[in-house]
């Protein structure tokens, strides 16, 4: 089975009041945390769009891995509220 195709079988319960990312534009734009954490999300969850990154928080997988590849401060990420998020249902 193909990786998208067990992504595909994953629950997700989007907060709409809520994302649990968080993005400093200046300390993005200052440490080149933008194209890094572009390069690395396993779900491309972030972008470049009029010279900002976006996140699309809906898209998260929650790893971390934005956060490893991050300067300290250019994000505030913390998992969903409660009943919120991504349920791994294989893999």
């Amino acid at each position: 089975m193909s990786v998208p195709e067990r992504l595909a079988k994953n629950r997700v319960v989007l907060d709409e009041e809520e994302s649990h990312i968080e993005i400093d534009q200046e300390l993005c734009r200052t440490t080149g945390t933008g194209a890094r954490i572009i390069a690395v999300c396993p779900a491309g969850v972030y972008s470049e769009q009029d010279g900002r990154i976006v996140a699309d928080h809906a898209a998260c997988l929650e790893c971390g891995t934005c956060l490893a590849v991050a300067a300290p401060g250019a994000l505030r990420w913390h998992y969903p509220r409660g009943g919120f998020g991504i349920s791994f249902r294989e893999g």
